[in-house]
């Protein structure tokens, strides 16, 4: 697996794994499976693991904690704080004040069994606590030793740059692919200017540019795509356009449409790793071969254009779930 640089000093594999999808919102879950794609995710050279505190809630902490003791594995965690939320409960507060981040990283290092995370991220911005506030409590958790880098999720570029000029930001981390490509106007030219890497999540669209979706279809019990708008009854059938001009290149690239994907993802800077979910083999070994995938700048104009011709039906996600995000 190629490496990749999010800042000066901290260099992970080109192609990270998300792990939300291990403990809850696509359907049923299965920690033995769970572990042995964690284990295999090691072996094939991807040593950057996502996780959130509010994934489980903690379970998926738990899990990976459990990973690291049992495996021993060199690997690089990136984990967040600031989503709060009752367990099988989708409604979330968001609480960003000194007193719970601190025991937030506190839950977070017992989970996970580790003495210092490697990048702590600020999962959603709390508009009740300025950032420069949150950030002074992150820098504190630094000089005790308990984080080693800051990130932020869903940021505005002002917020960005205040959080910036307290201390270093290492990453952003936004929702980034094909189909959602708002960081492009401002937070990501934000990120080259500052040197600050960036960290697409969901970079296969929830598996929707994977060509998966074709048809209205039920999911599975558990699933929290059967609420979200891109996903409804009426707006597959539009949106599935999108994943048809994936897949054309694709074949013309002998590649699978996730590889494409995030061969796209990869082309748009070296700063950039995406950290595409899953919790079965089949998947992990498909996205890690993406790495190979190599796009010209022509290549992604083309696939640009096509894309940008055709319409989006429907938000990212539910009016609960696009609390926080670009604040």
């Amino acid at each position: 697996m190629k490496k990749r640089k999010l800042c000066a000093d901290l260099e992970v594999s080109a192609i990270g794994l998300g792990c939300m999808g291990m403990s809850e919102f696509y359907g049923p879950t299965d920690d033995d499976e769970s572990l042995r794609v964690l284990s295999r995710a090691a072996d094939m050279g991807i040593d950057f693991f996502d996780t959130a505190d509010t994934y489980g809630p903690h379970h998926n902490e738990e899990l990976i904690g459990k990973f690291i003791r049992q495996s021993g594995a060199n690997i690089k965690v990136a984990t967040k704080f600031g989503i709060v939320r009752k367990p099988r409960e989708y409604t979330r507060e968001i609480n960003n004040s000194t007193s719970y981040v601190r025991q937030s990283c506190e839950g977070s290092l017992r989970r996970l069994g580790i003495e210092q995370i490697d990048l702590y991220y600020v999962h959603r911005v709390d508009l009740n606590h300025p950032i420069e506030e949150t950030m002074e409590t992150l820098v504190g958790l630094i000089r005790e030793g308990k984080i080693a880098r800051i990130g932020l999720c869903e940021v505005n570029e002002e917020t960005l740059r205040r959080a910036h000029a307290v201390h270093p930001i290492t990453a952003v981390q936004t929702e980034y692919s094909l189909w959602s490509r708002g960081v492009e106007d401002n937070v990501l030219p934000a990120c080259r200017e500052l040197g600050i890497g960036f960290v697409p999540y969901s970079p296969l669209g929830r598996g929707f540019l994977t060509g998966r979706f074709q048809v209205d279809e039920e999911f599975e019990g558990g699933d929290f795509r059967a609420s979200l708008p891109r996903f409804a009854h009426g707006a597959i059938g539009t949106n599935r356009r999108i994943a048809d001009v994936i897949a054309t290149m694709a074949q013309e690239k002998n590649c699978t449409s996730a590889q494409l994907a995030l061969a796209w993802l990869l082309a748009q800077g070296d700063h950039i790793v995406p950290i595409p979910g899953t919790k079965r083999l089949k998947y992990l070994e498909e996205n890690v071969l993406a790495s190979e995938v190599i796009l010209s700048k022509d290549e992604c104009g083309v696939l640009e254009m096509a894309i940008k011709q055709l319409p989006i039906i429907g938000e990212r996600y539910t009016p609960e779930g696009m609390k926080g995000v670009n604040a």
